[in-house]
């Protein structure tokens, strides 16, 4: 898996919602055991590719992998090499020609318009940083110096529309909203699909919401003010509904509404709620410090009680997703959250932004996570 971004921990943990065993191998490059549909629904993963081999980051390591990979396709092919964030030093032109070249030995014809199918050649060298992991599992190979060739027929690729969404080109726009490519990330962690129910209950002006229909789910959003309620309800009809650009038309809804109150029903696992009444993932990004007064809440007041009703609501098994300028961790646990990892992203110099990543098995009260 290629990578995108320059934080790979939390790139493969959000590839792991569309692919099981999932393992960082080097800077950018990941493999996995095995992939499903919703590698194109990616934020933080460029491309998947069917593996033929790993070897040594030189072009010489990569030309003999080839050579010796058994091959069982027909028709036309071209080779794509790519030196991951420049680190390898490597000539893709000379991998590209070089490996094209065995393809032709064993049969292939070149064609570099529209190929039948394309061989990706990954370079990859440097150190395995996790920089961004405050708690959770550390990938085995951070730390280590790796020099990482990956061949492979290339599988899927993820859909690169993101700048479409800009959140001032939306109908309404508030300063201060996350990026769509971010929202999408954040969504997928949370477990956002065909047919789950996505909640947002700080919605503001919907991003989160959006990026969650569009891989599919089914989003509701809570907001306090009004005319957060209004603005967001005319962005999601604006990428949502059925007369907007995206190719299926998925259920949403919004309400004023206080997200320490939610107007929802107690999750309810013993199977007298029907499917489409169950909240499958809760996902809010948590005002900022600079705004130290919500409506009547103090912003302790509002996490925790956010945090609280997230629990109310959502699935035994769910997941809730909280962004934040800080950890919310003890509050997380004090709410019965199981606080499964928690990422530290850096926004800008004054800025990072806390990805706290909680599950349902925790009591109310009890430790985790150390």
């Amino acid at each position: 898996m290629e990578l995108a971004g320059e934080q790979d921990a939390f790139a493969v943990y959000e590839a792991k919602s569309a692919a099981a065993g999932v393992e960082l191998v080097a800077p950018g490059l990941a493999t996995a055991g095995s992939i499903t549909d919703r590698v194109e629904t990616l934020a933080y993963t460029r491309r998947a590719i069917e593996l033929l081999g790993r070897t040594d980051a030189d072009v010489e390591s990569a030309r003999a992998l080839l050579r010796a990979a058994p091959i069982e396709r027909e028709g036309t092919v071209a080779v794509r090499a790519r030196d991951v964030r420049g680190s390898s030093g490597i000539s893709t032109q000379r991998a590209q020609r070089e490996l094209g070249s065995v393809l032709v030995d064993r049969g292939f014809a070149v064609d570099l318009e529209e190929p039948d199918h394309v061989l990706r050649v990954l370079f990859s060298s440097g150190e395995v940083e996790a920089d961004e992991i405050a708690l959770g599992r550390v990938p085995d190979v951070v730390g280590d110096s790796l020099d990482v060739c990956l061949v492979g027929w290339l599988a899927a690729e993820s859909t690169r529309d993101f700048t479409e969404r800009k959140p001032t080109d939306r109908p309404f726009f508030q300063p201060g909203s996350m990026a769509p490519i971010d929202a999408r990330a954040y969504v997928n962690v949370a477990g956002a699909g065909p047919g789950r129910l996505v909640v947002d209950p700080m919605c503001g002006t919907g991003g989160l919401l959006i990026e969650g229909g569009l891989v599919g789910a089914r989003v509701l959003g809570v907001d306090v003010q009004e005319k957060m309620v209004r603005g967001t309800k005319r962005n999601l009809e604006s990428y949502l509904s059925d007369s907007a650009s995206s190719t299926t038309s998925v259920e949403f809804g919004v309400v004023r509404g206080d997200a320490t109150a939610l107007p929802l029903c107690d999750s309810d696992d013993t199977g007298t709620q029907t499917d489409t009444d169950t909240v499958d993932a809760v996902v809010f990004d948590a005002p900022y410090g600079r705004q130290s007064k919500i409506a009547r809440h103090e912003l302790a007041e509002l996490v925790e009680g956010a945090l609280a009703e997230a629990k109310r609501v959502c699935r035994s098994d769910g997941r809730t997703v909280l962004v934040a300028d800080r950890s919310w961790r003890e509050a997380a646990i004090s709410a019965g959250w199981e606080v499964d990892a928690v990422f530290c992203r850096p926004v800008h110099r004054s800025l990072d932004r806390y990805v706290h990543v909680l599950t349902g098995a925790a009591e109310p009260g009890r430790e985790n996570s150390p």
